[in-house]
């Protein structure tokens, strides 16, 4: 009853747009790269990431990282071709978030999202910090975390934001 009691406000939240603590994941068959916001969903970071060779070693080790890190919502990356068809890897990534979702026994939400070129513009990102590619190796998976992160959060500050599209601004000295 009380985990039906959590997962219902985080729901909620989520709905109505208060600001929860968000973890993204990019999943890896190997490597699993993961980001967090801060507080007021405005900064994304990148944090270790966790090494599984299995799905479910993977589920379980990221739901570990959300209960320590007291996470309401989970984002995992939806990584589709190109053309937006799915390839082996959507149907991995769709797995292990059903399995996250079964670890944390639904108290925390798990939705996926567009992760698209998400690894590329990461390689890009580390390439311009000057980072090895030994380096890029080990955080290139959280980077592209991050930059899931930062695109849900774009999205729902763009579904809070007021639609003013078509309105006329006030003519300050008319007024």
């Amino acid at each position: 009853m009380v985990l039906s009691i959590l997962f219902i406000g985080a729901v909620l939240k989520r709905i109505v747009g208060l600001i929860m603590r968000i973890l993204a994941v990019d999943f890896g068959n190997t490597r699993t790269g993961l980001a967090v916001c801060d507080s007021r969903e405005i900064l994304a970071s990148p944090i270790a990431p966790v090494k599984a060779k299995t799905i479910s070693a993977a589920a379980t080790a990221v739901a570990a990282v959300a209960k320590e890190r007291q996470i309401e919502c989970i984002v995992v990356g939806l990584p589709l071709n190109e053309n937006g068809t799915e390839s082996k890897q959507t149907k991995n990534a769709r797995i292990f978030a059903y399995a996250l979702d079964n670890e944390l026994g639904s108290t925390i939400p798990v939705e996926m999202i567009d992760e698209r070129f998400t690894t590329l513009q990461a390689h890009e990102n580390l390439h311009e910090a000057n980072w090895s590619e030994r380096q890029q190796k080990d955080r290139v998976d959280s980077e592209s975390a991050r930059l899931i992160l930062e695109t849900y959060l774009e999205e729902r500050r763009n579904k809070k934001a007021p639609d003013t599209e078509g309105e006329e601004k006030a003519d300050p000295e008319q007024e």
